[in-house]
């Protein structure tokens, strides 16, 4: 977590981190993203339901919230855990991703919150909107039906 600290501050990013809601979270205030990050070890050493509280408070604090999983190989006791912590938050807006450095880690935090950044995002709907109208335009079953 101070690693991945480190490389946001060293890259200028604007983030907060808050100890009060939760520890190892990381909020993108700009784009109103929140990321809480464990390690795939501290939770089989510390226990589910402890964290299971921890990972509850923090949904229940941000709407769009990504709990992003860290493990140097993603193995079958790995995978169980994830699976157990979808099954548990099944229907939330948590979002599991894992993976297995801090490179990767800042990399996807920082994707996540340029793409869902209000004018990233509203340029995105505008792409897709105006690819969504070429296509129908072009669409031979679309002609067809106008006929």
């Amino acid at each position: 977590n101070h690693e991945i600290s480190t490389v946001l501050q060293r890259q200028h990013h604007r983030v907060r981190y808050s100890e009060s809601v939760e520890i190892g979270s990381v909020i993108f205030s700009l784009s109103g993203v929140a990321f809480i990050l464990a390690d795939t070890q501290d939770l089989l050493m510390t226990g589910e339901e402890q964290f299971f509280k921890r990972i509850q408070k923090f949904i229940n604090i941000h709407r769009n919230s990504f709990l992003v999983l860290s493990a140097a190989l993603h193995g079958p006791e790995e995978w169980n855990v994830m699976f157990r912590i979808q099954t548990r938050f099944l229907g939330s807006n948590l979002r599991i991703i894992p993976v297995h450095n801090t490179a990767e880690t800042v990399k996807l935090m920082l994707t996540i919150a340029k793409i869902t950044s209000k004018p990233q995002a509203d340029d995105i709907r505008y792409k897709m909107a105006i690819t969504k109208a070429h296509i129908i335009e072009n669409s031979p079953v679309w002609k067809m039906l106008q006929e």
